[in-house]
This record gives structure tokens, C-alpha cells and sequence, in this order.
């Protein structure tokens, strides 16, 4: 605004109609502003303003679509375009950097049809489950996290994190998922040909409660698409965010992270703009969302 210029030069001794005929203006904008220098909507996004900073705040990785997300839950009217640009304004981005994320892995023969053939829709919680294993260095040695993800409601219901990438791991985060769910119904449990889900192991826990496992095709990184999503939102959100010290210092981020934001905060558009515990709630699995 260079209309408080006007002023300025007004109380050093400038008419004002010489002023705005040099910067352009006319003299009844002028004065029109100065009748009314703050406008509703000048209040208005003031308003937009602060509530963007404290949600940025508080989740530093939110883009501005998850922050206009977050203001529309807590009452406030603002479209996408405009939170995009009082973000850029106020220079409110996301902290997280885009980086690639390589597997490492050498498949191994499969154990398991592939019963998921990349669609990856379930009609109800509990039907399908989709497992991987992600690894990241910290100053004592790598740390492996194992998942397992509904692909219902999105909802990480299992997952184990260790120092070693064994089938002890993915065992623990599957047997997790068994005893937090208990669920009656078939389950199919998807996953990669890494040796971890083809151990002898693995296939018992399986077997012992009736899941039925099924693999994807060898180097095809879309046959698991939907659980290698989430783990570039946690290498993203998490594992990038700076070096870390101990492997407990980042166990207890990754654990934050899956439960109070992904699980809590973060709304997904394919939920109706929804969290994964208000999408269980919402169809009717209160059980399931009460669930740790």
C-alpha cells in the first residue's frame, strides 16, 4: 500500500493531488481509504492469517491444501485459491523436501497369488491389509519400520519398529494388527516377495489366523502403490525432517507422527476429507476407532 505514503508526504507539506498524480492515484481513492484504511475483508484475512500460522505451526509439513482443509473443520470460509495466496504471502510452505525413495530389495519367488492386482478398495475395514518394511539411518545404525495399513479406512492398524530388517519384524507388526482389529472376517494380507513375508515364520502367523497372504510381481513398485504412499508421507513427514541422533529419539517421532497426526490430524480427500479414526467412526466401527 503506498497510500500511508500519501500521508507521510501530507504532514511534510505536499498537497496530496500533487502526490497522487506522481505515483498514479487518484485523489478520490485516496481519500476513500483513508475513510475506511482497513477493510472487512483486509479483516478477514488478517483473521485467515493467524489461524494459518498457528495450524502451520503446529504441523510444519502442511501444504496449504491440508491447511485450508484444517481451517474449513474449525469454521472458517476460505476457498483453496485464496489460502494458497495468503500463504504465499505470509511465505507459509510445507517443510518437507520431495526426495526419491529407493528399495534395495531383491525379490525372491512368491509364496502368494497376488489377490489385490493393484485395486485397492475395500468395502469395509478389515478386508484387505497392505504391509511393507521402510528403513532409515540414524547416528547408532539403520532403523526399519514394518506397517500394515487397512485399505478401507487407511488406518495404520500394526506396525513394529527395529534395528534389524528380519522376519521377526514384519511377524510382530502383523500379530499387532491381529490382536488390535481381531477381525472374523477373510483378510488379505498384501505384500512385496521380500524374504520377511516369505519366512517360515510369516506363513505360520498367517495360517494361525486364517488370513489369506497374496504377493505382487517381481520389481513392479505399483503392486504395492497404496502402502508405499504412506511411506513417502512418513519419509516425507518424519525421516527426512533433519538427521537423527538414536534410534529411540526417531522411534518416538515415528510413533508421534502415526498416531496423533496421521491417524488423528491428517484429513485424506479419498475419506471425504476425513481422518482414518473419523472414517471408522463415521461407518459405524466405533470399536475400531476407540482402538489404540
Amino acid at each position: 500500500m503506498t497510500y500511508p505514503l500519501v500521508l507521510d508526504l501530507a504532514d511534510d507539506g505536499i498537497p496530496v493531488t500533487v502526490t497522487c498524480r506522481v505515483v498514479g492515484f487518484s485523489t478520490a481513492g485516496f481519500y476513500k481509504w483513508r475513510a475506511n484504511p482497513i477493510s472487512n475483508r483486509d479483516w478477514d484475512d488478517a483473521h485467515l492469517i493467524n489461524a494459518i500460522i498457528d495450524i502451520h505451526a503446529d504441523d510444519p509439513e502442511f501444504g496449504y491444501r491440508f491447511i485450508a482443509d484444517e481451517l474449513e473443520a474449525a469454521g472458517h470460509v476460505a476457498s483453496e485459491n485464496r489460502v494458497h495466496r495468503l500463504c504465499s504471502l505470509q511465505k507459509v510452505a510445507s517443510s518437507i523436501l520431495r526426495k526419491q525413495r529407493g528399495s534395495g530389495k531383491t525379490p525372491g519367488p512368491p509364496v502368494h497369488d497376488d489377490h489385490v492386482n493393484r485395486i485397492f478398495h475395500a468395502e469395509r475395514p478389515d478386508q484387505i491389509w497392505l504391509t511393507d518394511i521402510s528403513e532409515h539411518p540414524t547416528g547408532e545404525g539403520k532403523l526399519y519400520i514394518c506397517a500394515v495399513k487397512d485399505v478401507c479406512s487407511r488406518r495404520i492398524v500394526g506396525y513394529a519398529i527395529g534395528p534389524r530388517m528380519t522376519s521377526q519384524l514384519a511377524d510382530a507388526a502383523l500379530r499387532t494388527a491381529i490382536a488390535r482389529r481381531r477381525p472374523t472376517g477373510t483378510v488379505v494380507v498384501h505384500s512385496d516377495r521380500g524374504g520377511q513375508f516369505r519366512s517360515r515364520r510369516y506363513q505360520r502367523t498367517l495360517r494361525a489366523h486364517g488370513l489369506i497372504g497374496s504377493m505382487g510381481r517381481v520389481s513392479s513398485a505399483g503392486d504395492n502403490a497404496a502402502m508405499e504412499s504412506f511411506f513417502a508421507l512418513l519419509q516425507k513427514n518424519v525421516l527426512n525432517r533433519h538427521t537423527w541422533t538414536t534410534r529411540e529419539e526417531l522411534r518416538l517421532a515415528v510413533i508421534i507422527w502415526i498416531e496423533r497426526t496421521y491417524h488423528r490430524r491428517r484429513r485424506q480427500r479419498a475419506l471425504g476429507r476425513l481422518t482414518p479414526v473419523e472414517f471408522e467412526a463415521l461407518i459405524g466401527n466405533t470399536d475400531l476407532a476407540r482402538a489404540a
